[in-house]
């Protein structure tokens, strides 16, 4: 990749934090003002649907896409649970206009109330984050039920923030794919589905791939990309693996950013980003790619010069 694939101002320095909670500045279109910590509305008729919610949420990057269902007269209709989690669990959706053949299906988000044990490693993730009020950090710090509930809504926007300025790069050059972010409503985050919507199947992770070495090279070499991407915006994705890859028609895709980690803010972000490198350099490793093309230590250096930390 070279400097001029991405805009000026998509550079990070040393200035003020990008994943400042005061003012998330990778949110300049659609930015909320805090999360709103309430549920969407249940099913007004008691019935298997809900009335869509996307007048009540806040919104992905426009312009929205040709396949998204936005009209107001939408009905949510839940077909199952994708994915399940200690943080949050991930239901299938299919939304559509009754009466017309306008759907679209979507992987729904929904993260644990105050009651579940949140991110037990939460405490390194969330150097560097802060909100506006004391009395909010206090409750964060103390883990108490309206701390945690503060500490979800936090996840969630996070997830959506990251995703929403990786999807606008991603549209425009082409260096990182990631599912579309729908809507952010509370602690609910909708996201574009990835898979085969004929037959409502996800795509498979990476660790369930067994790819030729051809292949093999060609999605490393898209991850070394998505990896520049991720540290040119400041950043490290904080927990990469090859279970929240997805592989689509050939093409990596990059979920699960809730911990999206700020690597000039948090104090531990080099750790992080390390770590990442170790772990996804590992399984390419394992599967056949050379020593010459996986060197952790080699792509860590060059992702700290990228992020500006060298």
């Amino acid at each position: 990749m070279r400097d001029d694939d991405f805009p000026a101002q998509g550079r990070r320095t040393r200035g003020k934090s990008r994943f400042d909670d005061d003012e998330p500045r990778f949110l300049k279109r659609s930015r909320p003002a805090e999360p709103v910590l309430t549920d969407p509305d249940p099913d007004p008729d008691g019935g298997g649907d809900a009335w869509s919610s996307w007048d009540r949420a806040v919104h992905g990057p426009e312009p929205h896409p040709a396949w998204l269902v936005t009209e107001l007269a939408a009905r949510d209709t839940e077909l199952g649970v994708l994915k399940t989690g200690k943080e949050a669990d991930v239901h299938l959706v299919r939304r559509g206009v009754p009466g017309t053949d306008r759907s679209c299906l979507l992987a729904v988000k929904r993260y644990r109330d105050a009651q579940h044990r949140l991110f037990h490693r939460d405490a390194g993730y969330l150097e560097g984050r802060r909100v506006r009020r004391s009395r909010e950090n206090r409750a964060m710090e103390g883990r108490t039920a309206f701390g945690r509930q503060m500490i979800a809504g936090q996840w969630a926007a996070a997830e959506f923030a990251a995703l929403s300025r990786l999807w606008e790069i991603g549209a425009a050059h082409g260096r990182i794919a990631v599912p579309y972010p729908v809507q952010l409503l509370g602690t609910e985050l909708m996201l574009e589905f990835v898979g085969d919507p004929d037959e409502g199947l996800a795509a498979p992770r990476l660790a369930q791939c067994r790819p030729e070495p051809d292949e093999l090279r060609d999605l490393w070499e898209q991850l070394v990309d998505a990896l520049v991407v991720l540290a040119r915006a400041g950043h490290a994705h904080g927990d990469l693996s090859p279970y929240n890859l997805l592989v689509h028609s050939g093409r990596l895709v990059m979920i699960d950013l809730p911990q999206v980690v700020d690597l000039v803010a948090n104090p531990q972000g080099p750790e992080f980003l390390a770590r990442d490198v170790r772990v996804v350099g590992a399984w390419f490793a394992a599967r056949g790619l050379s020593a010459d093309d996986v060197d952790p230590e080699r792509l860590t250096e060059l992702l700290l010069r990228e992020a500006g930390l060298r």
